[in-house]
């Protein structure tokens, strides 16, 4: 019987702005289809506002507003995020628009990982491409 990695997977984030505060809930079946089958593994979700003035506010969730039913993800809190986080998504979000940040383990990723640092190996980088550089870069590939 195979033994069951040890660790973490790798950690990712992503930060998804909703212009004027719009939040409709699509995407969050899909989200919590992921980790219901063990795909990634929620570390932290929160929420943000930045203030027509710049000013930025964490939104609780009970406090959000809308027919968005959030109550699966109540509790989820690491306290890997910290103030610092929020304001940096604050800051690269509009003014008058609010943000999510989603901190995840890719559990996916656990078995390939383990069996790496059996190895003597270790990950020491993770990163994605934002779609829009990705798609800009492709594009300029089909035009060369």
């Amino acid at each position: 019987m195979a033994s069951e990695p040890q660790g973490l997977g790798p950690i990712s984030y992503v930060v998804v702005e909703f212009p004027g505060n719009k939040m409709t809930g699509k995407g969050l079946p899909i989200l919590v289809d992921l980790v219901d089958r063990g795909i990634i593994r929620i570390l932290d979700l929160e929420f943000v506002m930045r203030d027509t003035d710049g000013t930025m506010n964490i939104i609780e969730m009970q406090d959000l507003d809308g027919d968005i039913d959030l109550t699966v993800f109540e509790g989820v809190r690491s306290g890997l995020l910290g103030e610092s986080d929020a304001q940096e998504a604050a800051a690269a979000i509009e003014p008058g628009s609010s943000a999510g940040i989603l901190l995840f383990e890719n559990t996916w990723a656990l078995p390939f990982v383990s069996e790496l640092r059996k190895g003597g190996a270790e990950l020491i980088a993770a990163g994605y491409l934002p779609q829009d550089e990705l798609i800009a870069a492709l594009d300029a590939l089909d035009d060369a």
